[in-house]
């Protein structure tokens, strides 16, 4: 996709970012994405809750990018880096979501892999995430080499209200010790 860059969004801009990460949050909340909140959301409770996580993203635990497409956002995705002692390889892939006017045009999995490469340069070689299962993300996460290792039934409820099932999926990058 020409166009599109993506942006670190450190504890000096996220607070000038946070409306642009919420409208995101928003827009795929509302578009049913299950992203642990009801639909619909209101963007200052979607606001508060990126407010939430200011603590974290200036010390740099919870990572977090955005994509931009000629100037515009239309995605973000985070990495939440595990503080054990005996985890410091790994991190959470969380809140990926491309606004609903920019999908299709690659930019969720452009997110993805960089969420990856972004996941080695701070020396974590093993991912975890869980996604609804049969969703759109389901299907991404399967299409870029992640593995399922196990379906919960009933494990969350989607923007709706319905109980939905939740793969657990995980991917070990290059680079991971053997």
């Amino acid at each position: 996709m020409t166009g599109l860059s993506i942006l670190p969004v450190t504890g000096a801009d996220f607070t000038a970012r946070v409306p642009h990460l919420a409208a995101l949050l928003v827009d795929a909340v509302d578009g049913g994405a299950s992203l642990g909140f009801a639909a619909p959301l209101a963007p200052a409770d979607a606001e508060a809750w990126w407010h939430t996580r200011a603590d974290d993203v200036a010390a740099g635990t919870f990572l977090v990018w955005l994509a931009e497409s000629d100037g515009v956002p239309v995605g973000t995705v985070s990495l939440v880096l595990s503080p054990w002692p005996n985890g410091r390889h790994r991190a959470d892939l969380v809140k990926l979501m491309v606004h609903s006017k920019a999908r299709d045009r690659g930019i969720a999995s452009r997110l993805l892999s960089h969420a990856e490469d972004q996941s080695l340069a701070h020396g974590r070689t093993l991912l975890i995430l869980d996604t609804e299962t049969g969703s759109p993300a389901d299907v991404l996460y399967r299409s870029a080499g992640w593995t399922a290792f196990g379906i919960v039934p009933d494990f969350a409820q989607d923007a709706h209200g319905a109980l939905r099932d939740c793969t657990f999926f995980y991917k070990q990058l290059a680079g991971a010790e053997d």
